[in-house]
């Protein structure tokens, strides 16, 4: 039974975990990467990891831990079904990588966690047989669990647009804020971020905000990136729009933002968070974090969305198809467009198309329950024509410090 046949009552058919979260997906998780993660993963299908360079070896205390916040957040994201946590990670010693760590924070979600001692096992060699066998166990019962009917309340998503163009704020990121709006409504959460790309327009979502340490948060967040940026000499204002952006008709960062917004529908602000923190609770969230899809998308899925989203302009995809399967690891992630020629240029690779809206074919809430339909039914099962592939880029986890 597809989602689209499950009617008005906007439901989508999951898998219920111990923590009472729903996953869409049903994956058994190595972590941290590196040589055995990737083994066990080429021999067992069903198996994920993380590819990364930071694995917390010369960062900062601040950092480590943002590596540990995003390992055990992909952990307990209701995605994955089961972990195997090992301790051949090159900064296993750190106290906020300690392995036994990571393994006592993913089994606060209630799934199984299993702990692979290399040490004990008598080497990598030994270790990637012994977590074959973990991971073959972990993947068949997690084979057994059944799909049931959860309502949109259920769903976390996260949202980032890119290459945007004057389409991605007339059509494309309205679409996904009335996705937005409806998850509220029902009960679930949604996040947006790139603190890059409010500059201009965070006065209007702090007005949003829930309380004024809500506002006055959104208002630090981007006051602290165009300082950031200030201090290598650069002004974000002026090296953003990029590129892309210019070449696709965008000329100011404000007039870029003002369209970015869009994808935040008009719900209250409950929060600002850090990259990979969870939500405190229900409805929307601004997440301080960086615009590129390899770092943002990692950091939504371990804060536990599902589900990921990328609303994509017309600056971004000259003479090629989109061939990047999901960087959130554990999340699929739905490629969107309001963009004829973009739409024309990935072809089968698009999974959502709202131009419609543009050329009077659709109404802007016909475009949006459109993608809402999509989306159940992708959380019901379907696959995103990412999913199709098998690659992936390595990731880069969002950090703050200089590495020593």
């Amino acid at each position: 039974m597809s989602a689209s046949q499950v009617g008005p009552s906007r439901e989508f058919l999951g898998f219920l975990r111990p923590d009472e979260t729903v996953g869409i997906r049903n994956y058994v998780l190595v972590i941290p990467g590196g040589f055995i993660s990737a083994k066990i993963c080429e021999c067992v299908n069903g198996v994920e990891t993380i590819v990364t360079p930071n694995t917390g070896a010369g960062m900062t205390s601040r950092d480590r831990a943002t590596v540990a916040r995003t390992l055990t957040g992909l952990a307990r994201n209701p995605n994955v079904a089961g972990v195997i946590v090992h301790n051949a990670g090159p900064s296993a010693g750190y106290p906020e990588l300690n392995p036994l760590s990571l393994a006592e924070e993913a089994a606060k979600s209630g799934k199984p966690v299993e702990f692979l001692d290399v040490v004990k096992a008598g080497g990598q060699l030994e270790a990637i047989a012994q977590g074959v066998k973990m991971a073959r166990r972990l993947v068949y019962e997690a084979s057994k669990a059944r799909r049931e009917p959860f309502g949109l309340g259920k769903l976390t998503v996260g949202v980032k647009c890119g290459a945007s163009d004057p389409t991605s704020g007339i059509a494309g990121n309205p679409a996904v804020g009335y996705l937005f709006d409806r998850i509220v409504e029902a009960g679930g959460v949604a996040m947006f971020g790139e603190t890059t790309e409010i500059i201009g327009a965070e006065h209007i979502l702090a007005r949003r905000a829930a309380t004024p340490a809500v506002a006055e948060a959104i208002l630090e967040a981007a006051r602290r990136t165009e300082e950031r940026a200030l201090a290598t000499g650069e002004d974000i204002r002026t090296v953003n729009p990029v590129p892309a952006n210019i070449a696709a008709g965008i000329s100011t960062l404000e007039e870029k933002s003002l369209g970015a917004i869009h994808k935040a529908g008009h719900a209250v602000i409950q929060g600002c968070l850090q990259y990979a923190e969870r939500p405190a609770g229900k409805g929307l969230y601004f997440v301080d974090n960086w615009m590129h899809p390899s770092s943002i998308f990692p950091g939504y899925a371990a804060a536990g969305a599902q589900l990921t989203m990328f609303q994509l302009g017309g600056g971004g995809t000259p003479a090629r198809d989109i061939l990047d399967p999901s960087p959130a690891v554990v999340a699929p992630l739905l490629w969107l467009s309001a963009n004829p020629a973009t739409r024309e240029r990935c072809g089968f690779s698009l999974d959502y198309y709202s131009g419609t809206v543009i050329e009077g074919k659709e109404t802007p809430e016909e475009a949006g329950e459109r993608l809402i339909s999509l989306v159940l039914e992708t959380a019901s099962g379907t696959w995103t024509r990412g999913e199709t592939l098998r690659y992936s880029d390595p990731l880069e986890v969002y950090t703050l410090d200089p590495v020593f």
